[in-house]
């Protein structure tokens, strides 16, 4: 199995920092892993920044992948106990059990891809059909193999994981029973123990059997359930984004309406100043004809009076 990740080193910034580095979209992975291993070298970290320099970009399903898991941690939590569970009951049930896990697996990991290519969508990065399908891989790969599981859990896939081949799956599916274990051969005279046995196992297969099956079908109803609230959520800021840009084109409209009367108001005080000159200048022109006025009444006077 292809199992390329990043497991915990270093200390904890330097975890902080890779986790924040692997939900990069890879077109951007490089630049950001330059400028984190940069900033850990100015802060004289050089192990983390080593430790950094040395994270190699992720394919865009593996990133995918590690964006389900950060953003999902829920239903990824979830995913990984299913996965415990699922390969527990694989060793022990027969092949109807085996069909029937493995439609629901089918399932579930056909939901968590479309999960997975929504998110990359709406990050700006949509994902091809091969991309997805290498998601689902990956998502089979975690329900079957434990080392699978704890790759995916540190959210730092490098590339795509590819399930064991011997792990149950087109055969289950077709109703092909899973190759036989050779059980033990009791001893002749345990042959009688072996028949009351029988029953007991079929029993314990049956209720496993049971018991993964409610758990396969709540965590595909809680999934579903997610989807939904994903759906309503995405309505949400879709309503939120419609609303900020009507309050955008509002705030520019009272913008231009400032600025115009802002214009208006400067225009009306250099015309009020004018005016106030204007206003000052025939004040003192009719104080100086006035004056003139005065004087020249008194000369009238002075002339018109009796001559001595």
């Amino acid at each position: 199995m292809n199992r390329k990740g990043v497991r915990d080193s270093g200390g904890h910034d330097a975890q902080r920092l890779l986790d924040d580095l692997y939900a990069t979209p890879p077109p951007h992975f490089v630049p950001r892993r330059e400028e984190l291993a940069a900033e850990a070298r100015t802060e004289g970290r050089v192990d983390d920044a080593r430790l950094i320099h040395a994270a190699r970009r992720p394919t865009l399903a593996a990133w995918a992948a590690n964006v389900l898991l950060r953003s999902q941690p829920v239903a990824s939590r979830r995913f990984l106990e299913l996965g415990r569970a699922l390969r527990e009951a694989y060793r022990t049930l027969d092949a109807d059990g085996v069909k029937n896990l493995s439609e629901q697996r089918r399932s579930i990991v056909s939901t968590l891809s479309r999960q997975a290519a929504a998110l990359a969508r709406e990050a700006g990065h949509p994902l091809s059909d091969a991309a997805q399908q290498e998601v689902a891989s990956t998502l089979q790969a975690v329900l079957a193999d434990q080392d699978a599981a704890d790759l995916w859990a540190t959210g730092r896939l490098q590339s795509a994981l590819t399930p064991p081949a011997d792990f149950p799956s087109s055969a289950a599916a077709t109703g092909a029973p899973p190759k036989p274990t050779r059980a033990p051969t009791a001893p002749p005279s345990s042959g009688t123990r072996a028949k009351e046995e029988l029953p007991q196992r079929r029993r314990q297969r049956q209720e496993q059997l049971t018991q993964v099956r409610k758990s396969a079908k709540a965590a595909d109803q809680r999934l579903r359930q997610q989807r939904a609230e994903q759906e309503e959520a995405d309505a949400s800021m879709e309503q939120a984004r419609d609303r900020r840009d009507q309050a955008r084109q509002q705030v520019t409209a009272a913008e231009d309406q400032l600025r115009q009367a802002r214009e208006e108001s400067q225009k009306a005080e250099q015309e009020q100043q004018a005016a106030e000159k204007r206003c000052r200048a025939a004040a003192d022109a009719v104080a100086r004809a006035e004056r003139a006025a005065r004087d020249a009444s008194r000369e009238v006077e002075r002339l018109a009076g009796p001559v001595r």
